[in-house]
């Protein structure tokens, strides 16, 4: 329920992925969400009936082995040309994040969790890609830019996202009757990203009807956005490989992050590790790079 949170739009008919066995309590759950299938390593007879109603019979359960080893090699074949390149089989651990290479201390034990959390998620994510969590929760995801500094800024506008839905005026938003939950979620999203006022008059017009007065409340302004974002601290960032400037922390300083995980390794690293000292962060040098393509 919480990795859904993360992005509730691409999170509409997507699968999920559990490393325990589907019991009815998670079945319910699974069960009045748009989704297209779930991959487990086991479920129990009263949730295979639960999920087996679902989509008309069409709602796709798949159970895989546990104890299944990949092959030790994966290709690519582009245009007749074959790759072949040994798994990433290396696993991220608290190891990795346990000293802050800022201070030289140690990394505090949730930020570690996080940190681990975060770059598992982007060790299993297009490259490049940058990954925020904060209290054992992915929070935002970006992947699959060519520029590090643009994954940053797309994963913190899905933190900012996020966080700002569980605030007072976007959770108590003015919804007319009768809408499903996946419309206000669609609709608390759009009304996050603003300029609807400059919307064309019939998409205007359908955004309106969403609303209990007929009209949408006026957005956030700059001010209120602010004051609320800064409210957000603690929020831990993995990156899948070293940051080649220092642009990447001060765009994370300003989505609450207080801890850092990357690779290291860049002609930059003093730069970094200095802008990361001036906005009170940790950072680990994991010198692990988690690159997927």
């Amino acid at each position: 329920v919480r990795a859904r949170q993360a992005d509730p739009l691409c999170s509409f008919g997507d699968f999920v992925a559990l490393s325990d066995v589907v019991d009815a309590a998670t079945a319910l759950v699974l069960k009045r969400e748009v989704s297209d299938g779930v991959v487990a390593p086991g479920f129990d007879a009263d949730a295979l009936e639960i999920l087996a109603a679902k989509k008309g019979g069409k709602f796709v359960c798949v159970e895989v082995d546990p104890a299944y080893a990949p092959p030790p090699l994966e290709y690519r074949e582009v245009y007749g040309v074959g790759f072949a390149q040994a798994r990433n089989a290396r696993e991220c651990t608290k190891a990795d994040v346990a000293v802050d290479a800022v201070s030289g201390g140690p990394m505090p034990g949730d930020a570690q969790r996080d940190l681990v959390l975060a770059s598992i998620t982007a060790k299993y994510t297009q490259s490049n890609s940058i990954c925020f969590a904060v209290g054992g929760q992915v929070v935002g995801v970006g992947a699959g830019q060519q520029s590090r500094v643009d994954c940053v800024k797309l994963a913190a506008k899905k933190v900012a996202t996020w966080w700002l839905r569980q605030t007072p005026p976007v959770l108590d938003l003015p919804f007319a009757e009768g809408l499903k939950r996946q419309q206000r979620v669609n609709a608390r999203v759009a009304f996050l990203e603003g300029g609807f006022d400059a919307y064309a008059p019939q998409e205007k017009a359908a955004f309106d009807k969403l609303f209990a007065s007929g009209k949408a409340p006026p957005e956030l302004g700059a001010s209120d956005r602010a004051a609320l974002m800064k409210k957000l601290d603690g929020v831990a960032l993995a990156s899948d490989a070293f940051f080649p400037f220092p642009d990447n922390i001060d765009v994370a300083a300003k989505f609450g992050v207080k801890f850092i995980a990357q690779a290291g390794g860049s002609v930059q690293d003093p730069q970094v590790l200095a802008c990361a000292k001036g906005h009170g962060m940790m950072m680990a040098m994991t010198g692990v790079r988690l690159f997927h393509h």
